[in-house]
């Protein structure tokens, strides 16, 4: 990405965190350069049905097209490379036109309106980007990206073209997230000194594997080289895909990746993380660091110079868990706040969630932002919820958010806006994670600044055909 494309949206107001707030913002909004996309996106009245197409049509894919359908919409085309995979989409959509190579997709049906992207991380950006340059909306799943560049790329190209852009954070559109941030800003703990967020991750295989797999003979539904794409080639194993992908680190983005997007957003909203001009990422704990997948269990901090009306803050991840001597699984967490008795349950127990401490009391949430309450609990007796200032999502629905942003000017909630500035700070983790070294990240300008190598440190090499300018 050319120097003077990082500046442009570095200095004045950023584009709302929900439907109804504008915030002001490290990673900025200026007014948007001009569209350089092949084709803007189609005027589309508030009535009229889209046309919806999925990159990735098995798994997660399947329940984010089948979203749109029931909402009402056209589903005119459906890719997967694993067809095997895409079976049920197929049959459930027969209508569908059926593709293994989106390129050809986006290339051939002119009609196409919007995308819904549901891949393995690594390829979220190329086929992201490639549809934005042709005008088209795009659902990306979270992580929004691979890398810190991928995210600042996909956020400019979203505001170059003028397409409506969502990542799958869905959370984003529940009440509890509202709620949460209504009761943090209402002052209900005081100043927020910490936040702790953990997940019960990783769930699948493979997780601390320090060497390449073997090869095995590729499925014959499966198109191996299209599945690859941008990433160094590698040949097939059944420990890549279709599942584990998430922890080889040329393909997925560890637990970090796939839940901080979910259970950080909390804190990332109502802190307004998004202000800080500059914040630190170190390790706190690790185990099973390597240069193929991602680490067994990891605790960081991030910690955030104030900003706005938010003084200095510090954020714990913790994921991973490891069998004792017992062959009983032990999951990292944080230390329970002083004065929370064990009785207490923080998120959502010992799956997922995160809790914050003010100097005025403790807060705690679930997985999304669901049910905040102080702790201990005896204080919810008599607290009264401060009134609603953050528009409520019909249904808390991430699709109906989407589709209606297609066909109205009314931004999404997790537009690119927001969830492309959140992406590259999770992903920033995700370099920690992998270094074990403290980086310090420029928010204004994108850029590591204790490093010699800035630049390249927050992109990768693309393989040649899936390019991508960043």
């Amino acid at each position: 990405m050319k120097k003077n494309e990082w500046s442009r949206i570095s200095r004045r107001a950023f584009l709302a965190t929900s439907t109804t707030m504008v915030t002001a913002s490290a990673f900025a909004q200026t007014p948007a350069t001009p569209n350089t996309a092949q084709v803007v996106p189609r005027k589309i009245s508030p009535n009229e049905k889209l046309n919806v197409a999925a990159i990735g049509a098995g798994g997660k894919g399947l329940s984010d097209i089948m979203s749109c359908f029931k909402l009402g919409h056209n589903v005119v085309a459906l890719c997967d490379v694993d067809w095997k995979r895409s079976e049920e989409a197929f049959y459930r959509l027969a209508k569908a036109k059926k593709y293994k190579d989106y390129r050809n997709m986006l290339e051939e049906m002119k009609e196409i309106d919007a995308v819904t992207i549901s891949t393995p991380d690594h390829s979220h950006a190329p086929a992201a980007y490639m549809a934005m340059k042709m005008g088209k909306h795009v659902y990306v799943q979270k992580p929004l990206t691979h890398t810190i560049a991928e995210a600042r790329l996909l956020t400019i190209t979203a505001r170059e073209t003028g397409v409506a852009t969502q990542m799958g954070n869905q959370g984003h559109c529940g009440n509890g997230v509202r709620q949460l941030c209504e009761m943090i800003w209402s002052g209900a703990i005081g100043n927020v000194k910490e936040a702790h967020i953990w997940t019960h991750r990783p769930v699948w295989d493979n997780q601390g594997m320090t060497e390449p797999l073997p090869p095995e003979v590729t499925p014959e539904e499966m198109d191996w080289d299209r599945w690859i794409n941008c990433a160094p080639w590698r040949p097939y194993n059944h420990k890549l895909a279709p599942h584990d992908w998430r922890a080889w680190q040329d393909f997925g983005s560890g637990s970090l990746g796939d839940m901080a997007c979910h259970i950080m957003d909390p804190a990332y909203w109502a802190l307004k993380l998004y202000e800080a001009p500059e914040f630190s990422v170190e390790v706190i704990k690790q185990i099973g660091r390597n240069d193929q997948t991602f680490p067994i269990i990891t605790t960081i901090k991030y910690s955030f110079v104030a900003h706005g009306d938010i003084g200095p803050v510090d954020v714990y991840w913790y994921d991973g868990h490891q069998k004792n001597e017992s062959g009983e699984e032990v999951y990292n967490r944080p230390q329970r706040p002083d004065g929370i008795p064990e009785s207490e349950v923080l998120g959502d127990d010992n799956m997922n969630g995160s809790f914050f401490v003010g100097d005025k009391g403790v807060l705690t949430a679930g997985e999304y932002g669901g049910e905040p309450r102080l702790v201990p609990s005896s204080l919810m007796k008599d607290y009264k919820m401060p009134p609603e200032t953050i528009e409520r999502i019909p249904a808390e629905s991430p699709y109906f958010d989407w589709l209606r942003a297609c066909r109205e000017d009314k931004p999404a909630c997790s537009n690119f806006n927001y969830s492309g500035p959140f992406a590259e700070m999770v992903q920033f983790g995700n370099l920690v994670v992998k270094s074990g070294e403290k980086l310090i990240w420029d928010n204004i300008n994108g850029v590591v600044k204790n490093v010699s190598n800035p630049k390249e440190i927050i992109s990768k090499q693309y393989r040649k055909g899936w390019e991508l300018p960043c």
